[in-house]
């Protein structure tokens, strides 16, 4: 009888933290995006790429939705054996409530977000036949979130007692490696598999509420985030899909 009372602490503790609300920005590990950029074997050694996407995700503690639409305008660049692009991007979102506690004096359905920023890429490649391997290189990504969401948080900041990153700006910095081919006989058809891995960098003042009890070495390896893009090019028309802690859908046009 006396082995249930300790069961039934640690299940009340498992319940009550799985329930437990982190409010964190809208779009935190969701800054890094795929950023074309020509290829050695283009004809064009320089292009504008122009996109619109679709990003769903949950928010880190894996309790609420958020929905966005992206805007991206970027230039890319090949040199011999390295690429280098840089652009802008917009964000309109909306972050949804999970929570069914709606007489909760916190309780929201939904609130507004918005961001801007811009971003950055670098890569050294080696050609070979139908493919460039750009074994190595730096994403990096600045955003400014703003909207109802936002204040949201600040406010829950000033009362106190809630579980908040409230952070407005954001910087996020990666590696990456990744493979892109065109098929046979047709350079103008391309797919390229990229892999990302990163980190935001700055201080999360979850670390000090929420994650206050684990280990640095935890808490490091939890502000890594991976990302899987897939890229493919047929003329002057692009898509991605991407996926980590989201999936990230998008179309465009380069010139």
């Amino acid at each position: 009888m006396n082995n249930k009372y300790p069961l039934l602490i640690c299940f009340m503790t498992v319940l009550f933290t799985s329930c437990s609300r982190v409010y964190s920005p809208a779009l935190y590990h969701q800054d890094i995006v795929y950023q074309p950029k020509p290829t050695s074997f283009d004809a064009q050694k320089q292009a504008t790429y122009i996109s619109a996407g679709l990003n769903t995700y949950t928010n880190s503690s894996f309790n609420d939705a958020v929905v966005s639409g992206q805007l991206n305008l970027s230039q890319g660049y090949v040199f011999d054996n390295f690429n280098v692009a840089y652009g802008a991007f917009g964000a309109l979102g909306d972050y949804q409530n999970g929570s069914s506690d709606t007489k909760s004096a916190s309780y929201f359905k939904d609130k507004f977000f918005g961001a801007v920023g811009g971003r950055a890429s670098v890569n050294a490649f080696v050609h070979s036949d139908r493919m460039d391997f750009r074994f190595i290189g730096i994403e990096a990504a600045f955003s400014h979130e703003f909207g109802d969401y936002l204040s949201y948080r600040q406010m829950l900041q000033r009362i106190g007692g809630f579980y908040v990153d409230p952070r407005t700006d954001l910087f996020s910095i990666g590696l990456t490696t990744e493979v892109i081919f065109h098929n046979r006989d047709n350079t103008d058809f391309q797919h390229g598999i990229r892999g990302f891995l990163g980190t935001t960098i700055g201080h999360n003042n979850l670390n000090d509420t929420y994650y206050k009890d684990e280990t640095a070495t935890t808490r490091m390896l939890r502000s890594i985030f991976p990302k899987a893009s897939y890229f493919i090019n047929y003329k002057q028309f692009f898509g991605t899909i991407e996926a980590g802690s989201a999936v990230f859908l998008r179309v465009g046009y380069k010139f």
